[in-house]
């Protein structure tokens, strides 16, 4: 599904407007005609299907216009058929909303990380400074317009419809204790946290991890950065609810680690 998302809402008469890098994107890499259809996820989080009513090269700009007229010119959709409601959820599927908590790697991987987190429909991505975390990561600045421009890119790319966000950088008690009032009024069956380890010594299978979880409303996957995480933060997170996991692979790179992890857990709970 080709999907853009959009700064602003639509005129009065249904018409949207792109100009500058956006019209670039839709003209140069979706390379739309006149007449294309195009889904474009509005402010408000609906999701609208629009046609591409004019292409206007000379000015850079594009001109779309909603889906709603038929050849005749009367009304042919209802407004809930109009716009997909509802689906500017917290997570990929049903209701569960997915946490990243990510010891900052090196600014690429970081960058990368963002990207296939974001295409795979991580609500939250938090960096977290570790002992092995990238050097200055606090004094990092994660809502940066760059991260903005990773984060729209990718959510176009895959059309999620998940309004993927970037908290600031974090310690590692601050993690936990940020994680332990996301879940405090929840149910056991509700909750799950895992964090990747790569020692085998009293971890569990992502399997195993997830056993009983039904209905699951908050999910956490916190992944350690070059040079994994040391025993004693291991310890900390399982204190605040996390599940030690190891992953029985090759080694693999933080950024690797961190898009396999969310894979294996998207693919046992939903």
């Amino acid at each position: 599904m080709r999907q853009y998302i959009a700064q602003k809402n639509l005129d009065s008469q249904g018409l949207l407007t792109i100009i500058g890098k956006d019209y670039r994107y839709l003209h140069n890499v979706l390379r739309l005609l006149a007449g294309d259809m195009i889904y474009v996820r509005l402010p408000s989080g609906e999701l609208a299907p629009m046609t591409v009513c004019k292409i206007d090269e000379p000015a850079k700009k594009i001109i779309l216009q909603v889906c709603n007229l038929s050849e005749n010119g009367e009304k042919a959709l209802s407004e809930d058929e109009i716009f997909e409601k509802g689906e500017n959820l917290p997570s990929f599927r049903g209701e569960t909303e997915f946490f990243l908590f990510m010891a900052v790697p090196k600014s690429a991987k970081f960058d990368q990380i963002v990207r296939q987190a974001t295409e795979c429909g991580i609500s939250r991505i938090i960096p977290v400074q570790t002992e092995f975390s990238q050097k200055g990561s606090e004094k990092m600045n994660f809502r940066s317009e760059r991260f903005e421009r990773i984060i729209k890119e990718a959510r176009q790319q895959s059309g999620s419809p998940v309004d993927t966000v970037i908290s600031e950088c974090m310690n590692l008690k601050s993690a936990c204790e940020f994680w332990e009032s996301e879940i405090q009024n929840l149910k056991e069956e509700e909750k799950l946290a895992v964090v990747l380890y790569e020692r085998n010594d009293e971890t569990v299978t992502v399997r195993e991890a997830c056993e009983k979880k039904q209905n699951l409303k908050k999910l956490a996957l916190f992944c350690g950065s070059e040079g994994g995480l040391s025993p004693e933060e291991v310890k900390k997170l399982c204190g605040a609810g996390f599940k030690a996991v190891h992953l029985k692979t090759n080694i693999l790179r933080c950024e690797t680690a961190a898009l396999y992890g969310i894979s294996a857990l998207q693919s046992i709970l939903f």
